[in-house]
């Protein structure tokens, strides 16, 4: 008696892995995308706390903001956060950014002055909405 061996795997084994897979993918994508969208808040919020140290530092040597030009301070954006708005005043000054991945999505922050994204942060502390 001849024995006949197989080899391979059949069209409903190879369906069922594809289909394990793509309920694999459907979970992990969502996941996935929301993490990124985190990512991009961190990123919006640790340049707003850099800004804050560089304005600072100008601010104790030359007893004024950077209105505009934030290569005045030396202060470069993480790569997709836009440049920041910065509105200075007399002794206070807030700022706000945005991500260029991130629509409809903005971080500010208010040094001596309320926050211009969440009035009831506190001061200096990034806040986003």
């Amino acid at each position: 008696m001849k024995r006949t061996i197989r080899r391979g795997f059949t069209l409903i084994e190879l369906l069922i892995v594809v289909v394990i897979i793509g309920i694999l993918a459907a979970i992990a994508i969502p996941k996935f995308a929301a993490t990124k969208g985190k990512a991009y808040v961190a990123a919006m919020k640790s340049d707003l706390r850099n800004l804050v140290t560089a304005e600072e530092a100008f601010f104790a040597d030359s007893v004024k903001y950077v209105t505009f030009d934030t290569t005045k301070i030396k202060f470069r954006p993480s790569q997709g956060v836009n440049n920041p708005v910065i509105v200075p005043g007399s002794g206070y000054w807030s700022a706000t950014v945005t991500h260029t991945q991130v629509a409809s999505f903005s971080c500010g922050i208010g040094v001596g002055t309320p926050n211009p994204v969440i009035p009831n942060a506190g001061e200096g502390e990034p806040a986003c909405k």
